[in-house]
């Protein structure tokens, strides 16, 4: 049976505990992961579906989290529509062939994901016949992807991404629109192949001015979200990495589940935004501090977090490779007990 603490927990609807997953939750920090990268390479992993389902499992029965997470990586759907896509283990992806001008986006073409990524729906097949917890599926947001197929990788400043935003706004918003096609095909083959919800991950959406990410917001992410909800009924997360700030911009997403990160008081968006779940917001690093602060400030996230429409404990970012497991399980286990630690002050 199907444990749905999650998705009631996405939906608002009252749940026993508070659930919890996280980002980046099956990674190097465990050993039965850093066991099998040994044996195969990153892209090996997530391109064979017996591994990348023995990946995704790791964490929940390890750790005992309440949804899992396809092992996967946002720039899975670029190799095949034509960049030479590279996973470094020094330096992260590399895009060899990125595009600067409007020929080097004419030379892509459209993501056809049957034939193209097959390899993540047989995963996703064979993760629902494995899993009691629900599976999310995810992407890239488009302003995100746009930053590696147009810097080649990742920076520091985003000089290339800017130039053409702020010098040659045709060539971006083409851009934009090619990958925002791309997020959707991507997308509803996941939901197809029976994910239960999805998260769209805006890790570099806060290098924009307020202005920019208002207008990305309202013209592409809204436009994904409100395509598939009119399909679809699963919940959609929206994670704006960096953005914590300006949560009067990113309010205005359409999503289910708003992530945030470590910057900002769940307690203050709680009161500005009633609407949506909330989902975070532990500073990973957090978690190579002892017990008593990993208990004392997860307890402080879910006390802040009580009069939201719903909340899911995660992380503001994903977990760092050298985090102690016992420390990760023992923030689980704390998060689960929390209505007991809170109503007995502990």
């Amino acid at each position: 049976m199907l444990n749905d603490t999650f998705l009631l927990a996405c939906k608002g609807q009252k749940t026993d505990y508070t659930p919890i997953w996280l980002m980046r939750q099956a990674g190097r920090y465990m050993a039965e992961y850093r066991e099998i990268r040994q044996r195969y390479d990153f892209l090996t992993l997530c391109k064979t579906p017996e591994l990348a389902v023995e990946v995704t499992l790791q964490p929940v029965n390890i750790l005992g989290v309440d949804a899992a997470i396809l092992f996967s990586d946002i720039l899975i759907p670029l190799e095949p529509v034509g960049f030479d896509l590279e996973f470094s283990d020094k330096i992260g992806p590399v895009i060899h062939n990125p595009v600067r001008c409007r020929e080097d986006l004419k030379q892509l073409k459209r993501l056809n994901p049957n034939q193209d990524i097959d390899f993540i729906s047989k995963t996703i097949k064979l993760l629902k016949n494995e899993l009691k917890v629900p599976l999310i599926g995810f992407s890239g947001a488009p302003f995100t992807l746009a930053t590696y197929i147009i810097e080649g990788g990742v920076s520091k400043n985003f000089v290339n991404t800017k130039s053409i935003l702020y010098g040659e706004r045709d060539l971006f918003d083409d851009i934009m629109e090619y990958l925002t096609q791309l997020v959707l095909d991507y997308l509803h083959f996941q939901i197809e192949a029976g994910v239960d919800a999805i998260q769209i991950f805006d890790t570099w959406l806060g290098v924009l001015i307020p202005a920019d990410i208002l207008e990305i917001i309202s013209r592409y992410i809204n436009y994904i979200i409100d395509n598939i909800k009119n399909k679809y009924t699963l919940p959609i997360i929206y994670f704006p990495f960096n953005c914590s700030a300006i949560f009067e911009q990113i309010d205005l997403c359409n999503c289910d589940v708003l992530g945030v990160d470590w910057r900002i008081d769940i307690a203050r968006l709680v009161g500005f935004s009633s609407s949506k779940a909330i989902q975070g917001n532990l500073d990973p690093c957090a978690l190579f501090g002892n017990k008593r602060y990993i208990k004392d400030k997860a307890l402080d996230i879910i006390s802040s977090a009580k009069d939201s429409k719903g909340h899911i404990f995660n992380l503001g970012h994903g977990i760092l490779p050298d985090t102690p497991v016992d420390n990760v399980k023992y923030l689980v286990e704390v998060v689960h007990n929390s209505k007991n630690l809170i109503k007995g002050g502990v």
